[in-house]
C-alpha cells in the first residue's frame, strides 16, 4: 500500500493531484500533447502507473484538472467584478478584459491558448464540466447588463457578441505569450476595441 503523505487521506489525495497537474504542466512545456503518454506523467509525478490510473484513467482527465486549477483563480476574480452591479458595465468589462489578458502570462493557461495546443484544447469538454464555461457566462452577465441599462447598443444577441470577442481575446493571450512586454499595449487595444463593438449604434 502507498504510503500515505499527508495527516488524512484527503490531504493526501490533494498533494497527488497537485504533484500530477504540475507534472503535466511540465511536460507540456517540454513536449507536443499529443506525445505525452500516461506513462510520462506518472514518472514525471514520482508515482507507479498504477498509482496513478487510481486517480485518472486518461490524459484528458488530467488536462481537464489542469485546466480548472489554473483557471479557478481567473474565474474567481472575474466572477467578483461581474458582481459588482452598481458599476458601470463598460467598466467592468475593461477590469474583465485586463484580468483576462494579464492572466494569460501565467504559464498553465498560456498552455491553453498556444497555437499548437488546439488538440489539447479539443480534449476539454462542453458545457458546465468546462472550467471556462463559467468565465463566459460571466461576461455575458456584464454584456447582458449593459444591454439592459442602455449602456451597449446594437447587441442583438449576447451569447453570439461575446463568441466573438473570445476570438479578439485569445489573439491577445497569443500575441502576450509570444511578446509579454507587448501586455500593456495589448491590453488597450482590446478594451478599446471591445468597448467600440459594444456601445456602436446598430446601423
Amino acid at each position: 500500500m502507498p504510503r500515505i503523505r499527508a495527516a488524512t487521506i484527503e490531504e493526501h489525495h490533494e498533494m497527488v493531484w497537485a504533484d500530477l497537474t504540475e507534472a503535466v504542466r511540465r511536460l507540456l512545456l517540454e513536449r507536443d500533447y499529443d506525445s505525452i503518454t500516461m506513462g510520462h506523467i506518472a514518472t514525471a509525478a514520482g508515482l507507479a502507473r498504477n498509482t496513478l490510473y487510481n486517480y485518472a484513467a486518461d490524459k484528458k482527465t488530467l488536462v481537464l484538472e489542469l485546466a480548472r486549477r489554473a483557471s479557478l483563480p481567473l474565474a474567481q476574480q472575474v466572477s467578483a467584478i461581474a458582481a459588482r452591479s452598481s458599476d458601470m458595465a463598460a467598466e467592468r468589462v475593461r477590469e474583465i478584459i485586463e484580468v483576462i489578458l494579464s492572466e494569460s502570462t501565467n504559464h498553465a493557461m498560456r498552455l491553453m491558448f498556444l497555437p499548437n495546443s488546439s488538440p489539447l484544447v479539443a480534449d476539454l469538454p462542453d458545457g458546465r464540466d468546462n472550467p471556462f464555461t463559467a468565465l463566459v457566462a460571466e461576461v455575458e452577465k456584464v454584456v447582458g447588463d449593459g444591454v439592459a441599462s442602455g449602456e451597449f447598443h446594437g447587441v442583438d444577441d449576447v451569447q453570439l457578441t461575446v463568441e466573438l470577442l473570445s476570438g479578439a481575446m485569445r489573439a491577445g493571450c497569443d500575441r502576450i505569450s509570444r511578446d509579454p512586454a507587448s501586455l500593456p499595449a495589448t491590453v488597450q487595444a482590446a478594451q478599446r476595441i471591445t468597448l467600440a463593438a459594444l456601445t456602436s449604434p446598430a446601423p
